[in-house]
């Protein structure tokens, strides 16, 4: 089975390509911030350049595997059930559960070796960057060299392979324990129920979320910037939650939407209601990197806004720590925008591509191109309007808690200007992408389509 799982990589490259990439992009992230564990060590560092280095490696990479870790599941969760057909004819042809799981495990874990080690590059490439910001912050001293070692080596290929071996067996688990006439029941319709690990997952994740806000409030008053290491990933954890939370969060919202949306948007709005209903998972997919890139975006910037706010009516000049900080915190907001922008291209891509044959038949039903392109503008913006919203509640976690201990004020710091880019450029994101990827979708003739 381990055979067939990369002969199935081999000549299906174009359906595993989105996995590909999570892994790829998330081992170069995981190993360029941990090579500045290995540059503290070659180097000799100590003090103030050893710390901001050891800093650097855990707080921003520990942030950015936790993004990872989830990414690649996500994508690897989404590639699974796009492959329910499939799964659903070996196993009538006689493939038992385990050879299965085998399988599928074994292509995870072919695609996560190929991402880690050509990931290693690019990783010392962000890494060397890194480091010069550091340099030209007055951070670490230029006398220190970049160095690339074992550190970074081995938390970049183990997180990647751990993880996406690990996602993989969940994800076989779920398809090889339901019946051949239930899995292809599944694959001609998604409509993500949520699991009870799913859900206590979500609970401790949101519950992870409420006791740093709480903490933040409570035991971090009065401590200065100091609060951020409490506040800061209060975001992450809710976006996280709200995010395994999405299948039930698009399903409400669909009916919510039901009426208003078949009698304005006509045609187009009748076929975006009828796929949501019936594709609640996939769509439920695309709305995770929209709430995780507004939900960190929006809270590290607004976050950086009320300590420079508290700053400045102390009259103070900001120590070394304190730009510290703030590089730190604008890294990781860079990083954020740019993983998870690339997530959610990437998400859209895959989830869209999967679509062909809905698409070709449709147009056989009788629905124009047009339709076709009005009906996944539709579902773009429903999709854009959710994730914002619970990308902001999820951002709720890090500010006010956050502005409550460091300036007893409820009001965010932020301005609205920097909100509304973050907001119009995950809708961007989201428009251009579907749109782009349906209008390459329905070139195929609607026949030819229909029938793959």
């Amino acid at each position: 089975m381990f055979g067939l799982a990369i002969r199935s990589l081999r000549r299906r490259a174009s359906a595993f390509t989105a996995s590909f990439l999570a892994m790829f992009l998330g081992s170069a992230i995981i190993m360029a911030f941990a090579s500045m564990l290995d540059t503290a060590a070659a180097s000799g560092a100590t003090g103030a350049a050893e710390e901001t280095l050891t800093t650097m490696a855990t707080v921003v990479g520990g942030w950015g595997l936790l993004l990872v870790v989830f990414a690649v599941t996500s994508m690897l969760t989404l590639s699974v059930r796009q492959r329910a057909a499939e799964t659903a004819l070996l196993k009538s042809v006689g493939a038992t559960p385990g050879q299965l799981a085998r399988m599928i495990v074994g292509e995870a874990a072919g695609l996560a070796g190929a991402a880690a080690l050509l990931g290693i590059v690019p990783a010392m490439l962000i890494g060397r960057g890194l480091l010069g910001l550091l340099h030209d912050t007055g951070q670490v001293p230029a006398e220190i060299g970049y160095h690339f070692g074992p550190v970074a080596l081995s938390m970049g290929t183990g997180v990647t392979l751990v993880s996406a071996v690990a996602a993989a067996l969940i994800s076989a688990r779920r398809a090889t324990r339901v019946r051949v006439a239930e899995s292809m029941t599944a694959a001609a319709t998604d409509r993500g129920r949520l699991g009870r690990k799913r859900i206590v997952f979500a609970v401790l994740f949101l519950s992870l979320a409420v006791a740093e806000a709480i903490t933040t409030v409570t035991v971090m008053d009065g401590k200065g910037s100091d609060a951020m290491a409490t506040s800061g990933q209060a975001d992450i954890f809710a976006g996280i939650a709200l995010s395994l939370l999405a299948p039930a969060i698009v399903r409400r919202v669909t009916r919510l939407l039901a009426r208003p949306l078949r009698a304005l948007g006509g045609t187009a709005g009748d076929l975006a209601i009828s796929t949501m209903r019936h594709r609640t998972g996939a769509l439920a997919s695309a709305v995770t990197p929209i709430i995780l890139f507004v939900g960190i975006a929006v809270g590290t910037v607004f976050l950086q806004a009320a300590e420079n706010a508290a700053t400045d009516a102390a009259g103070l000049t900001k120590t070394a720590d304190q730009k510290s900080i703030e590089t730190l915190n604008f890294v990781v907001t860079g990083m954020v925008v740019l993983f998870t922008a690339i997530m959610l291209v990437n998400t859209l891509i895959a989830a869209t591509a999967h679509r062909r044959r809905e698409f070709g038949q449709t147009r056989l039903a009788g629905a124009t191109p047009r339709q076709v392109l009005g009906a996944v503008a539709v579902e773009s913006a429903v999709l854009t309007v959710t994730g914002v919203i619970c990308g902001t509640v999820a951002a709720v976690f890090t500010v006010v808690p956050f502005g409550l201990a460091r300036r007893d004020s409820l009001v965010p710091d932020g301005n609205l200007p920097t909100y509304l880019a973050v907001v119009a450029l995950a809708a961007v994101l989201t428009g251009v992408t579907a749109h782009g990827a349906t209008r390459r979708a329905i070139r195929v003739p609607a026949v030819e389509a229909a029938l793959r």
